[in-house]
């Protein structure tokens, strides 16, 4: 028997949102059923300074070290500019320190996740989030059965409310756009039902992510980014350095915390 151990961050909107999932797995057998801690907390503009302690406290809480973890997950945007920074400079920082494979997972594949698990039936489900000025993101996915995994059918996108395309077959509105735009959103009187409580959240990220950890959908530390859909225009050459200059700091200082961590987790281990 194997256990699998993952984290999952998601800053994408006004929540710190952090889940360790830990599932056990005996070859050639279904997984069994997944032990999950969660921290979801709404913190406005200073998710960061929450987030590095609420990952703390899970594994705490769970019993569980950082080098019992096998891959960090985040969520990877659309999104709050800033937050998509903070996790992809956590997700980074932690995995290299803990010399981790990383795993993006789209914040509106989480809000599809997050529907199909309140909601067993919901194999096609249109995930659409408020991107404010008068446009939203929207992505439209189906589950497919046989491989027990989401199907892309239309990508991350950016529209006004009325430029969202309809499936043709009965579909789950997840997401806030319906709650932001009501009937200027079409999908809202076409949906066979409205879940505005499938939002960007750790725990459908986790879920997510645990297939794809599984399937080798991950990436390296340093290939870890932000999907900006919002980011069109070219940035000034300042612009370039500086935010390359804060990914740098942001990744050490979470390289740095991932290393005070583990030599805390030896330390106590050491008192037993």
């Amino acid at each position: 028997m194997t256990q699998t151990v993952l984290l999952a961050l998601d800053t994408s909107t006004e929540f710190c949102s952090v889940a360790l999932l830990s599932t056990d797995h005996i070859a050639g057998q279904a997984a069994g059923a997944a032990r999950i801690w969660v921290r979801h907390e709404q913190t406005g503009a200073v998710s960061s300074t929450r987030l590095l302690p609420a990952i703390r406290e899970l594994f705490d809480e769970a019993g569980l070290k950082l080098a019992d973890c096998h891959a960090i997950a985040f969520g990877s945007g659309p999104g709050s500019f800033t937050g998509l920074r903070t996790a992809t400079g956590v997700a980074q920082g932690l995995a290299f320190g803990l010399n981790l494979p990383v795993v993006p997972i789209s914040t509106l594949l989480a809000c599809a996740e997050s529907a199909r698990l309140r909601d067993p039936s919901a194999t096609r489900v249109l995930a659409a989030l408020d991107a404010r000025m008068d446009e939203i993101y929207w992505a439209d996915y189906a589950w497919d059965v046989a491989l027990g995994e989401w199907r892309t059918l239309r990508p991350a996108s950016l529209d006004a409310p009325e430029g969202l395309v309809l499936p043709d077959v009965p579909f789950i509105l997840a997401g806030n756009a319906a709650a932001a735009f009501g009937a200027r959103l079409p999908a809202v009187a076409a949906a066979r039902a409205v879940d505005s409580e499938a939002l960007p959240h750790a725990v459908p990220l986790a879920h997510a992510a645990l297939r794809a950890f599984r399937a080798g959908r991950t990436v390296p530390a340093d290939q870890a980014a932000p999907e900006y859909i919002r980011d069109k225009v070219a940035q000034t050459t300042a612009e370039r350095v500086a935010d390359k200059a804060a990914k740098a700091e942001q990744a050490a200082a979470a390289a740095a915390i991932a290393a005070r961590l583990a030599h805390d987790a030896q330390q106590g281990e050491g008192r037993q």
